[in-house]
């Protein structure tokens, strides 16, 4: 698949097609964050297997399929993917970011990343939800790499609005209405497993970044190199290495991120209808 990718997304988006018409707006969900896909009504679930290409998903919290359904009787049709793959497990950039790709060319216009991300910004808190306004890509991969496929999008993409302003302000007016806090910030992006030494944070800190985490950077690139918009929620389920004396696990994120539910469904919920209105 990494030497044809436009192919494989494509045999992808027939299977999807196949299935059901494409929403205009898709959500992925990150570790522990699937409890939004449950809630959806009218749902059609279909397992990661089935579709050509999407990689198996490994991680607990990650429940590897995809659910098509919509938000309360009546309301906005989304697509859920509850999980992703990682480069952690051993996957390529170009395997990452497949899934996104073939939601593209699926016909779905908009997308909405999610993930649990620890907090590196003094002022930021467990349990709390961080609006990503920006990333840094510490990877040190790029799904771009290669051959540019122009069916895709272009050779160099301009990444300075790669998080869409208008759904950015679109999910502030959410919490607001709600009086929810929502943090905004910079969100890094590394390739994992292990988790950050005290000193990698404070050097991501003193760099800018407010949140830190293993995923979402690659498949940010991607959606926007095909000609996504995108937004990005992080919610923020641990203090980062250094800044606080408990062990870091990933239990503790899980944990932290079932505290969150009530607030981040809220918000996708809300969020992601009004996304919807303004692709459509």
């Amino acid at each position: 698949m990494d030497l044809r990718p436009y192919d494989a997304a494509e045999e992808a988006a027939a299977h999807l097609k196949s299935l059901s018409a494409a929403p205009s707006v898709a959500v992925v969900l990150g570790s522990g964050l699937g409890a939004f896909a449950e809630q959806l009504v009218d749902s059609q679930i279909v397992s990661y297997g089935d579709i050509p290409g999407f990689p198996g998903v490994g991680v607990v919290g990650h429940a590897g399929r995809l659910v098509i359904g919509q938000i309360g009787p009546g309301g906005a049709r989304v697509v859920a993917m509850s999980g992703r793959a990682h480069l952690y497990e051993g996957h390529s950039a170009s395997v990452v970011v497949h899934p996104v790709r073939a939601l593209r060319l699926w016909g779905v216009k908009s997308i909405v990343f999610t993930n649990a991300a620890g907090c590196i910004h003094p002022d930021f808190a467990p349990g709390e939800l961080m609006l990503i306004t920006d990333h840094i890509n510490m990877t040190g991969l790029n799904p771009l790499t290669g051959p540019n496929d122009d069916r895709f999008g272009t050779r160099f993409p301009d990444m300075s609005d790669a998080y869409d302003p208008v759904f950015c302000d679109l999910l502030r007016q959410v919490a607001a209405s709600h009086s929810a806090v929502l943090r905004e910030g910079v969100y890094a992006g590394l390739k994992g497993p292990s988790y950050e030494t005290p000193a990698e944070i404070r050097m991501l800190g003193r760099v800018g970044a407010d949140a830190v985490g293993m995923s979402t950077v690659c498949e940010v690139i991607a959606a926007h190199h095909a000609g996504m918009r995108a937004a990005g929620i992080s919610c923020l389920t641990n203090y980062a290495a250094g800044l606080s004396s408990s062990p870091l696990s990933h239990a503790e994120v899980k944990e932290t991120a079932d505290l969150a539910r009530a607030v981040f469904i809220q918000l996708l919920n809300e969020g992601l209808t009004k996304i919807s209105e303004a692709t459509d």
